[in-house]
């Protein structure tokens, strides 16, 4: 798999998209828009679902999946999305409903209070779930032990290791993380398994100076 694309802009957009996706957009983050002027960005009754959150979900037919991520991000910042609604979002949610929301937290002032929906994503074996919660709000806010267990998932379950944000300045000088990969690779090699090739990537990122440690090999 490819690391998540870039987010496009509403003017990059508005040039991708047809007439009736554009007005579609338009009324969706008006929705959202005056949800957020009005702090009605959670449910007034316990069943019901604001209008822009229908939007959200439906983003993909209206714009086309290709769009989807594009679409939902702006729906979530133009609404000022607070946690409760993006763990509401989140949680009921499509896989690609859920990737959405992992790729709009850096654009949204939650601070670490959103961790916990990286880290059920980091908790899945699903690739385009773990991409996207490796993006530059893990590397701002994951602690280093789950930092470093990030890095791993990426490589266990073939996330290329490019989708992680930050990978260089983070491994940077990382003992214990140059330790874990190194039983990684001896763990894969004794199994009669190849060593990812991004491992080898990153193990030379966690040099402190010019000489990188050495991955263990087949013949050692």
């Amino acid at each position: 798999m490819t690391p998540p694309s870039p987010l496009l802009s509403r003017k990059e957009l508005d040039t991708l998209l047809g007439g009736a996706a554009r007005a579609w957009l338009d009324e969706a983050l008006a929705e959202a828009a005056h949800a957020a002027a009005h702090g009605d960005t959670a449910p007034a009754e316990r069943y019901a679902v604001p209008p822009w959150e229908l939007r959200y979900a439906a983003a993909g037919r209206h714009c086309g999946l290709e769009h989807a991520d594009s679409v939902r991000a702006l729906l979530l910042t133009e609404a000022q999305a607070g946690l409760p609604a993006l763990t509401r979002l989140y949680e009921q949610g499509t896989a690609a409903e859920r990737r959405a929301v992992l790729l709009t937290l850096p654009a949204l002032d939650l601070g670490a209070t959103a961790l916990p929906l990286v880290e059920d994503a980091l908790r899945t074996n699903d690739t385009t779930l773990v991409a996207a919660a490796v993006g530059p709000f893990a590397a701002a806010h994951l602690d280093p032990h789950n930092w470093r267990h990030a890095v791993l998932k990426c490589l266990f379950t073939g996330v290329p290791v490019e989708a992680v944000a930050e990978l260089a300045r983070r491994s940077r000088g990382d003992a214990e993380l140059a330790r874990m990969l190194g039983d990684f690779a001896s763990e894969r090699i004794a199994a009669g398994r190849p060593v990812p090739a991004g491992l080898h990537h990153v193990l030379a990122l966690t040099a402190p100076g010019p000489a990188a440690p050495a991955a263990p090999t087949e013949e050692s």
